[in-house]
């Protein structure tokens, strides 16, 4: 089996891996994220044993490194209202008209929110967002489900 070279990879990719890290991780963390992902990418990519599906497997990468991005930040961030620990990360999104939308997508619960966020910004299949949020296909169809489902009646309490 033959790889691509890396930097191939790199140049079909850097978008949508750059889109999902700041739009999971935040303005401030996404290019962190977004770098932490490669980096980690280009130590296993040796390993790899099939090249079916990379995008898939990089924007799984860029998924975990985003969520060790927010456990590392709750480790290390002083918090003056023990509450806060429990609150939504920031989701990064575009400025203006979707600010709301944003704002109720970074409210949702997180598997929820993470399953958005890889379905829609990722653009990932219902497989690759299972794999990435290690359940089901059936269970990421669900989240999706129920997070749109909020996302509308919200959406309804605010016309």
């Amino acid at each position: 089996m033959s790889l691509p070279p890396f930097q191939s990879l790199v140049d079909a990719h850097w978008r949508d891996v750059g889109r999902l890290a700041h739009a999971l991780a935040g303005p401030d963390l996404g290019d962190d994220v977004a770098q932490q992902a490669w980096t980690q990418a280009l130590a296993a990519y040796p390993r790899l044993t099939s090249a079916r599906n990379l995008r898939g497997w990089l924007l799984t990468i860029t998924h975990r490194c985003a969520m060790d991005a927010h456990r590392a930040r709750r480790r290390t961030v002083a918090h003056d209202d023990p509450a806060s620990l429990t609150e939504a990360p920031v989701v990064a999104g575009p400025t203006e008209p979707d600010a709301d939308l944003w704002a109720r997508v970074a409210a949702l619960p997180e598997r929820q929110r993470e399953a958005v966020v890889l379905k829609y910004v990722g653009d990932l299949d219902h497989h690759a967002v299972a794999a990435s949020l290690g359940t089901t296909p059936a269970m990421s169809r669900r989240l999706v489900s129920d997070a749109l489902a909020t996302l509308r009646l919200d959406a309804e309490e605010l016309r």
